[in-house]
């Protein structure tokens, strides 16, 4: 079927109206409060051209949501569209021709040349053939801190990873947890990339993540990440909280003094009224290197045999990545836009400099999503759930780790 010229013009404007009004179940797995609210931005432009948005929300991270998703999708039982993450999740379910075709939503609406870093549209391509509509940038890479936290400890809030753990013990001695840390081994992956990243350097993160270099994971870059991280562990013995928007809330109260956490930590922020370097303060990279990692949000849009929700999948494609959903959608989420050209001067502190990070074209990495399999992540998360909830050694850890790289696809 090929796109008519008036779903064409439809789908380059939000707010023009729907084809044929539709109603479309879209899975994700956003239920905290930032999240909601976020989500809900997409579901307010999709009703406004005129179509239903029937929420399927899944509670829990994304590790939960998506076994559920994709048996839906195989089991022949498929939601008309779905978040998944930028990267390698969907690759069976394309090969098995099970996700939609949507190259000629791309080109028709010029994504090749729009969407920023182009790595954002690769990881959306398979064969040549684009499936997915990136929606956002999600990064990793951030340490928040709570000032009210350090006041109270009477200590200056750190510029970087190294001033906050020297800062720990002014913060234990005021009766407050100095690292928050959900007890989720996705959690614990994030913090242990971000503290990679910090300590062996990009060049280091790079040669392991992307390369597969086993000398490395092996060698003494990695050693003091290990190292690094079997402290923060100690940091976080006392936090007791199972998922990451309870650990922020910690940070958010003032109980805690940081929290690891990727950028969509600021929706929560938001929804609290704190202001971004007022209450909170924000490090890329823990302050050591100003990097962000172009992971995020992709919408991906099962197979489904009828003529009118295939041109509402396709409609939907297009309103995601249109710059008025871009602008609103990020703006609540506290992602990055997948788009170049939208006017984000509302941004606040924090995601000033991730725009800054950017668009210097600096300082830019893929995603682990994008460079390791899923089940490679799989087993990479499992080793951290383990390694935070134990006495297991840092030299045990790395050891296990390197197994874990050497065999990685």
């Amino acid at each position: 079927m090929k796109l008519s010229t008036k779903l064409l013009a439809a789908t380059a404007m939000v707010a023009a109206p729907a084809v044929h009004a539709a109603e479309l179940e879209v899975t994700h797995w956003w239920t905290s409060g930032g999240e909601a609210a976020a989500v809900s931005k997409l579901a307010e432009a999709w009703e406004a051209a005129g179509n239903t948005w029937i929420d399927g929300a899944i509670a829990g991270s994304g590790g939960t949501a998506r076994p559920i998703i994709i048996s839906r999708i195989i089991g022949g039982d498929p939601m008309a569209a779905t978040q998944l993450n930028h990267g390698r999740q969907a690759e069976e379910l394309i090969e098995a021709g099970l996700l939609t075709d949507l190259t000629e939503v791309a080109e028709a609406n010029n994504w090749a040349d729009l969407i920023n870093p182009p790595s954002l549209l690769d990881a959306c391509t398979f064969e040549g053939r684009v499936y997915c509509a990136p929606l956002n940038i999600h990064s990793a890479q951030w340490l928040w801190l709570s000032h009210d936290a350090f006041e109270t400890a009477g200590v200056d809030v750190p510029a970087d990873w190294n001033e906050f753990v020297a800062a720990a013990p002014a913060l234990e001695e005021a009766g407050l947890l100095p690292l928050a840390m959900g007890q989720q081994g996705w959690q614990q992956n994030i913090a242990f990339g971000t503290i990679t990243i910090g300590i062996a350097g990009v060049d280091n993160w790079l040669a392991v993540n992307r390369d597969k270099n086993i000398e490395v994971a092996e060698g003494p870059a990695y050693t003091a990440v290990f190292e690094a991280v079997e402290a923060a562990r100690a940091l976080a013995a006392d936090s007791s909280v199972q998922d990451w928007n309870l650990a922020t809330n910690l940070v958010i109260t003032g109980q805690a003094g940081g929290q690891i956490m990727g950028d969509w930590a600021q929706g929560e922020f938001q929804v609290a009224e704190q202001v971004a370097g007022e209450d909170y303060s924000c490090l890329p990279g823990l302050g050591l290197n100003a990097v962000l990692d172009t992971g995020g949000d992709a919408f991906y849009f099962p197979v489904i045999d009828d003529e009118e929700t295939r041109a509402a999948q396709l409609e939907m494609a297009a309103m995601l990545v249109s710059p008025e959903v871009q602008v609103d959608f990020n703006l609540a989420k506290g992602s990055l836009p997948v788009r170049g050209d939208v006017d984000l001067s509302a941004a606040n502190d924090c995601m000033q400099k991730g725009l800054a990070i950017l668009a210097s074209g600096e300082g830019i990495l893929p995603s682990g999503d994008m460079n390791l399999s899923a089940d490679t992540q799989t087993q990479v998360e499992d080793l951290m759930a383990e390694f935070w909830s134990s006495d297991l050694s840092a030299a045990d850890a790395q050891a296990r780790y390197v197994d874990i790289i050497r065999s990685a696809d």
